[in-house]
């Protein structure tokens, strides 16, 4: 029997009670779309993960909190959310050894952000203080999030659109942060009704996509949303388990287009 890929997701970070959790649609997509996936710790020496790296296929980038400024060379203004700082730190090692590897990933919402950043893009710190005039659909919707807040145009000729099928998605929505300036490496997949980026994918890996909207909430009665969890666990599924580089430290005179903090 084959084996099942595993899947690294990142917890998700209780400011007031001070402890990891996470939302059952992160776990239970994954493992719909037949990986297994397991919740990393908070805090990780780069050594600790170097132990662990190569015992995962992929690794799912989730929403949460606001991206530290500092990681696109802003100073942090009252616009902005809370920030974690232990979030950005783990997923920055995370994220460049999936870049350094190829090592599938998939990031949602604050996920989508935090590649942006990392790979040189910027950030809006909030939609409506930065781009009052633009005509914005409903971004920061209601719970339950299981209803559609608007359409975004899916690019032709892009993965989502080779994967999906169709040129419009309705979504969920749920972020007063925006891709402001695309990273130069990333390259859109899908666009809002007032032009922000929801989608991206880096053309150079073999699987490392990002989406601004939810499909954990969703995916359960969208197809399309699931398909987006079956690509991603398939890409993880198809790497082999022999044969990887070991887990290095980041080394900036190398990666000085991938900003670390």
């Amino acid at each position: 029997m084959m084996r099942k890929p595993k899947i690294g997701v990142m917890p998700l970070w209780d400011e007031e009670k001070e402890s990891i959790w996470m939302l059952p649609g992160y776990m239970d997509s994954i493992k719909e779309a037949g990986g297994i996936p397991v919740i990393l710790p908070l805090h990780l020496t780069e050594e600790e993960f170097g132990d662990m790296a190569e015992d995962f296929d992929g690794f799912l980038f989730t929403g949460g909190q606001d991206i530290s400024p500092s990681l696109y060379g802003e100073e942090k203004r009252p616009v902005c959310g809370p920030v974690c700082p232990a979030r950005d730190e783990l997923e920055t090692m995370v994220f460049h050894y999936c870049w350094d590897h190829d090592v599938p990933a998939l990031g949602i919402c604050r996920g989508l952000e935090l590649m942006n950043a990392l790979l040189g893009g910027s950030l809006y710190q909030d939609i409506a203080a930065e781009c009052p005039t633009l005509h914005a659909p409903n971004h920061v919707m209601d719970f339950a999030y299981d209803w559609v807040a608007h359409f975004n145009s899916i690019l032709t000729g892009s993965p989502l659109y080779e994967r999906l099928g169709v040129n419009f998605l309705g979504v969920n929505s749920l972020h007063h942060q925006a891709v402001k300036k695309l990273a130069e490496s990333l390259k859109p997949m899908a666009v809002s009704e007032d032009g922000l980026v929801e989608a991206a994918y880096a053309p150079s890996k073999k699987f490392l996509w990002a989406v601004q909207w939810h499909p954990e909430y969703s995916y359960t009665y969208d197809g399309l949303d699931m398909a987006i969890f079956e690509a991603f666990t398939e890409a993880a599924g198809s790497r082999t388990v022999h044969g990887l580089s070991p887990f290095l430290p980041p080394d900036l005179t190398t990666h000085d287009t991938i900003r670390l903090g």
